[in-house]
């Protein structure tokens, strides 16, 4: 049969809806039980409503677990779309044929020799994938699945619903299926419009799974669009069966189904078309309600901050890491020493945010092992991938400035760093050393306020509560070498005194109101 074997196929608009009962249950530890529920109600004769059910109970828990991957890097995440995978691809497939044997019936006369072909190849068939689902159903674990009911609910409660960060994330998929649009209208292929339903479907779930207030406002309409691409996607894979069977018993059959199938889905192209075309389609009307602006990066800041948090060990070291060394870049900055932003080719780094997200994540490595954490916080932040708001080069410049906040200083020889655009090298060694000096002050684990003041060409950096005497001091002695390279000019650190009036307060730069804790 043509087509991916792992599609999800709907059911024609002949077939009863949910109750507002069943409408109304989510989350993810409601949807992990329904899986087992509809286990046993499938294993009787996989009818197609409960074939349908448990799919949809299967992809329920994946798109959950999709949208949690991305924040929280566990790796019992993967492991429950492994567990049900199997069994949700073998559901695909005869789901596919009995919903091929729907349309048919629809479509044709019971007299139709192409008709009469397609129910031998469709009832042979389905016996086949029956078989074939009820293995998989018998491999499924459904003791580890009911183990992990109770964990993985748990980790997700973590997460607060209808927050920034999950707007963020519904953004992202807006993207990406606004993409996949302007593909499948320009060449209206089978495989552009199945990419597009299938975009649409990882917006409805982030939606429908975390922002319920945006779901309860848009349900309808995403129901409605998901419906007339699904009836694209079924008209499609019943024309390239019957194409691929040779169903036709001669060239006017052949042309009439051709004819019948066409005109079925032109009306639907077409009313896809009106809803998602225009200033006032559903895509701008969905867009209205997501973040805007520079409340995209701050949104995309907010997801390291948090994949962060659940990897390092001693976030709150983090947390105050990150305080103190934007504290210390925004009094250089108001020195004039360091610019927030730099052109870097076509795209602008905003340096400051780059700080912000190495400072947060700089010891995530911890996770893994003490020795070395620093290499290791670097490769975990190289692999990530960029949320919106943050591109790659972003990530990269990130893990470059977290990769030298301690141990050696940043050398040709060390195989990431060469790496990095050579106008970028200099701003990126000028982070490193902000944040290995910040760090260097936390240990103090009073110091809560830095200023800076130049002066005879020396900087002069004040912390308040910093000691010139002790290991801290011996620490900030030997962090404070990294910087005074990078800024070229000798650098004392003093103690601060809340009766020094000579000293500036720090100027704030742009994203100054963009703390730590946004």
């Amino acid at each position: 049969m043509n087509g991916p074997s792992t599609q999800e196929t709907r059911v024609p608009t002949t077939a009863t809806a949910p109750t507002k009962s069943v409408q109304k249950k989510a989350g993810l530890a409601f949807w992990m039980q329904r899986v087992l529920a509809e286990c046993d109600k499938v294993s009787a004769d996989f009818a197609p409503n409960p074939v349908h059910d448990l799919r949809v109970a299967l992809r329920r828990c994946h798109s959950m677990a999709d949208g949690l991957m991305a924040i929280d890097p566990d790796k019992s995440w993967k492991q429950m779309k492994r567990a049900g995978k199997p069994l949700f691809q073998s559901l695909g497939n005869l789901r596919e044929v009995q919903v091929m044997r729907e349309w048919m019936e629809r479509l044709s006369a019971l007299d139709d020799p192409a008709a009469r072909s397609l129910q031998a190849f469709i009832t042979s068939r389905e016996g086949e994938l029956k078989n074939d689902a009820l293995s998989a159903l018998q491999n499924f674990d459904r003791k580890r699945w009911a183990s992990s009911c109770n964990s993985l609910p748990r980790r997700a409660a973590r997460l607060r619903l209808s927050s920034a960060v999950f707007k963020h994330m519904a953004l992202e998929r807006w993207t990406e299926a606004r993409e996949l649009q302007r593909q499948a209208l320009r060449n209206r292929s089978q495989t552009a419009f199945h990419q597009l339903r299938i975009g649409l479907k990882r917006l409805r779930y982030t939606v429908e799974n975390f922002l319920p207030q945006l779901h309860e406002a848009w349900s309808e309409e995403f129901k409605e669009v998901q419906d007339l691409l699904g009836e694209l996607n079924d008209l499609d894979l019943l024309w390239a069966t019957a194409c691929d069977i040779k169903a036709f018993p001669d060239e006017e059959s052949r042309l009439r189904w051709r004819a019948r199938i066409s005109q079925e889905r032109a009306e639907r192209v077409e009313k896809y078309r009106q809803k998602m075309l225009g200033r006032h389609s559903l895509w701008n009307i969905w867009r209205s309600d997501l973040p805007h602006g520079k409340h995209i990066q701050s949104a995309a800041l907010r997801r390291l901050k948090i994949w962060a948090s659940i990897l390092d060990p001693d976030f709150q070291h983090s947390q105050h890491v990150a305080d103190l060394a934007l504290q210390l870049y925004d009094a250089l900055a108001g020195e004039t020493l360091i610019t927030d932003q730099f052109q870097a080719r076509v795209h602008t780094v905003n340096w400051r945010a780059i700080l912000i997200s190495a400072a947060l994540m700089h010891d995530v490595g911890r996770s893994r092992q003490e020795k070395g954490h620093h290499k290791i916080s670097a490769r975990l932040i190289r692999r990530l991938t960029p949320p919106l708001g943050l591109s790659e080069q972003d990530l990269q410049l990130a893990a470059h400035v977290a990769r030298y906040h301690c141990g050696a200083l940043p050398h040709s020889r060390h195989k990431p760093f060469p790496s990095l655009p050579i106008e970028q090298q200099p701003k990126a060694v000028q982070l490193a050393a902000i944040l290995r000096l910040a760090n260097a002050f936390d240990a103090a684990g009073h110091i809560s306020r830095l200023q800076a003041q130049t002066k005879n060409g020396m900087l002069n950096i004040y912390a308040q509560g910093y000691s010139p005497f002790g290991r801290v001091a011996e620490n900030v002695a030997a962090a404070r070498h990294l910087l005074e390279l990078a800024l070229r000019r000798p650098i004392i650190v003093r103690r601060l005194v809340n009766s020094r009036s000579s000293v500036k307060k720090a100027k704030p730069s742009a994203l100054r109101k963009q703390r730590v804790n946004s």
